[in-house]
């Protein structure tokens, strides 16, 4: 990534000292939807990142705007991913991840803000991920909320990745035993504990996940929506004839195999995302 990101010698840096006015030339940027632009943020954000980190300083990726805007508004919960410790979140994510979720964390606690962690479980992290010593330095840095998701894969190549039956098994069993050590912070597996709520939680049951234009989807791994939330509210987006058809014809509810069960029956949601578009 390095390498690719410092050969692109024929696009410059988009660096502007003052920070509204950089904001703004970043989201005029994505608007373009053009792939030079893009890289140019892109390789500025990096080179910044390399930077800091080449000094020593802390990378953090929340400025005091959002500090304000979290402080302001209580019900809104920053998630951070992380994979593990510092050798695998860096791994799976990119050198540096680690150090700057884990410099967001200490950011958040000294504001006195709450927040949450979203592990991505795979047969290579499940058990360091479940382990007391994992959970006890989230804790320790304030973490009040801790989702673990099981990793679905989305080619062959990945699929040694997802977790099989054993993983399952042992996933269950060391929930049930963090559950009952730690009782300040909430704890919650997908789809683990679907069984205990009656299914999927997507597609408005719960949740649904908005994607960079607004659409309203069911989850990120069923990317189809039929209404947008820059024309609607919430409250309309939840209640979408997607959402609608999903719960009604008992996709969310019904067996499958394990994982994500959206992605499992991925052609029955395209034929329902199809018809209500219609």
């Amino acid at each position: 990534g390095e390498r690719a990101f410092y050969g692109c010698t024929g696009l410059d840096y988009v660096w502007i000292p003052n920070e509204q006015e950089r904001e703004t030339q970043y989201k005029d940027a994505l608007r373009t939807c053009d792939c030079e632009e893009l890289v140019k943020v892109i390789k500025t954000l990096f080179k910044r990142k390399k930077t800091r980190l080449d000094e020593g300083k802390k990378v953090t990726v929340v400025d005091e705007r959002y500090f304000r805007l979290l402080n302001e508004r209580r019900n809104l919960v920053p998630v951070l991913s992380i994979e593990g410790g510092r050798e695998i979140t860096n791994q799976r994510r990119g050198e540096g991840i680690y150090e700057t979720v884990t410099a967001n964390m200490d950011a958040f606690r000294e504001k006195g803000l709450i927040f949450g962690a979203s592990i991505t479980v795979t047969t290579e992290n499940v058990e360091e991920v479940t382990s007391r010593e994992f959970l006890d330095s989230l804790i320790e840095k304030g973490c009040k909320l801790v989702i673990y998701v099981e990793f679905v894969p989305v080619t062959e190549e990945a699929r040694h990745l997802a977790p099989g039956e054993k993983e399952r098994a042992y996933m269950e069993s060391a929930m049930e035993s963090l559950r009952s050590h730690y009782d300040e912070a909430v704890l919650l597996s997908f789809p683990g504990d679907e069984l205990a709520m009656g299914g999927c939680m997507a597609a408005g049951r719960e949740f649904f996940h908005i994607n960079s234009h607004g659409g309203a989807e069911p989850c990120p791994f069923s990317p189809y929506s039929d209404i947008n939330v820059k024309d609607t509210s919430l409250r309309d987006a939840i209640a979408s004839p997607l959402f609608h058809q999903l719960q009604e014809q008992g996709i969310l509810s019904g067996e499958h195999v394990g994982g994500c069960v959206l992605y499992e029956k991925r052609d029955q949601v395209a034929a329902i995302a199809s018809g209500s578009d219609g």
